[in-house]
């Protein structure tokens, strides 16, 4: 079975990670809160509030393995492009010289809760596409990449005669064959 792949994120996009002027640098460390100034003035709430805020990573975890499992066994059945996780998961914001242990783990927490959810929604999106391109009778507030493509909801006649080409309908996302 040959292997469907996501064109859109091209090697060209992907660059190396920005590089800052040691006079940059040097500037960005004098905006640096120390650690024990910034525990010492956060609220109480605040405080108490961190391991609700963190134990959300182990369901957060547990999606991932299961939604990277589904993807990568149920995908390449129905000829679904695979979605890639590092054109989601980016954790770029925890080299900041400017922010403090503190702050960079919370970047790096927030990054990867906020790419896991973005990876997801791409995920299902290409799922809904699969097996119901159909558009809601109220779209959604925020539609995902692939809504776009769906067939009007409440037309019977199109959705009989073009379901199925719209449920194979990735040719913006995979490479041609040469």
């Amino acid at each position: 079975m040959k292997k469907v792949v996501d064109q859109r994120f091209s090697p060209e996009r992907r660059q190396e990670p920005t590089s800052f002027s040691p006079e940059t640098l040097t500037e960005h460390r004098l905006f640096k809160t120390p650690v024990w100034k910034h525990i010492r003035t956060a609220k109480v709430l605040v405080v108490l509030s961190v391991p609700l805020i963190y134990a959300c990573a182990i369901p957060f975890l547990i999606l991932d393995f299961w939604v990277t499992l589904y993807q990568s066994v149920c995908f390449p059945i129905y000829g679904i492009p695979q979605v890639r996780r590092g054109d989601y998961l980016i954790f770029d914001r925890g080299r900041l010289a400017y922010l403090n242990a503190i702050e960079k783990v919370g970047c790096v927490f927030c990054s990867y809760a906020n790419g896991l959810l973005a990876y997801i929604t791409e995920i299902t999106a290409r799922t809904e596409q699969r097996f119901c391109p159909i558009q809601h009778a109220h779209p959604p507030i925020q539609q995902h990449s692939r809504y776009e493509h769906f067939v009007a909801y409440g037309d019977a006649r199109t959705y009989r005669a073009r379901s199925q080409a719209v449920a194979r309908a990735y040719g913006d996302l995979v490479a041609r064959a040469k």
